[in-house]
């Protein structure tokens, strides 16, 4: 059996180029995913703090309103 040296040369060339794009595509996507989920949590974290803001905001309108209330009385 003959051997090919540069024909094998050439496919170890090309596989390794396939596994590097592949492990490329797959850090790439880790990456991505992993920046999705840290926006989302800083964007979970942003509107919490302003429902919170806003529903303290409220229940202190509310229950001023009633110690006004009281207060008249």
């Amino acid at each position: 059996m003959k051997h090919n040296a540069p024909y094998c040369a050439l496919t170890h060339t090309m596989t390794d180029r396939q596994t590097d794009r592949q492990t490329d595509r797959q850090t790439d996507r880790q990456t991505d995913r992993q920046t999705d989920r840290q926006t989302d949590r800083q964007t979970d974290r942003q509107t919490d703090r302003q429902t919170d803001r806003q529903t303290d905001r409220q229940t202190d309108r509310q229950t001023d309103r009633q110690t006004d209330r009281q207060t008249d009385r």
